[in-house]
């Protein structure tokens, strides 16, 4: 019982969080409404995980992440981990940086989602876990924030010009979710066995 109130008050903190950031893309994208992105989070989807990572040391050169390198598909994650190293993020010059771990602190992810509305002005956070040598087991705690099932993702007006059109099509945000999550399971059937 202790477990499921924390956990659904760690939800409803989140959530708050993220309402926050929201509120800061709108002058982000040279936006003079404040509430640009309100009517889009009216009834936000929202998933949480509780991430155990070993203490196995991770082997690049022969494919053995704690994680391997992706980009989250929706609008924020919201990232608490503890005080282990390993999280890494993708440079723009395919280089490989670490984020310092601080216990308490949130690493925020823009996700694929924010990409497309702001046609790529936006990139979002291309990341993986490393375990390096002697480090301990790993924990960590993502809030994946979307918009309405039903929001309408399309290039914002500020994010587009004749010289830059926009570079997806419009779509919902659950059917943007819908086609990636499909995407990223293309390869096995609903039993969990791999296609022929």
């Amino acid at each position: 019982h202790a477990f499921r109130e924390t956990m659904e008050k760690y939800r409803s903190e989140a959530n708050r969080v993220c309402m926050q950031l929201v509120g800061c893309f709108a002058p982000a994208v040279d936006s003079n409404d404040p509430h640009l992105f309100d009517q889009y989070f009216t009834e936000p989807k929202t998933s949480l995980r509780l991430l155990h990572y070993s203490a196995e040391q991770s082997d690049e050169k022969n494919g053995l992440y704690a994680c391997g390198a992706h980009s989250d598909y929706g609008m924020i994650t919201l990232l608490l981990t503890d005080e282990n190293p390993g999280l890494q993020v993708k440079m723009d010059d395919g280089s490989w940086i670490d984020i310092p771990p601080k216990r308490g602190a949130f690493v925020v992810n823009i996700g694929d989602m924010f990409e497309r509305w702001t046609n790529k002005r936006f990139k979002s956070t291309r990341h993986r876990v490393i375990t390096p040598k002697g480090a301990n087991e790993r924990y960590s705690v993502p809030f994946f924030f979307e918009p309405n099932f039903d929001a309408l993702v399309e290039c914002l007006e500020s994010c587009c010009s004749d010289d830059n059109p926009p570079k997806y099509p419009p779509i919902t945000a659950g059917q943007h979710l819908l086609n990636m999550y499909e995407k990223t399971h293309a390869d096995f059937d609903y039993l969990g066995e791999k296609k022929e």
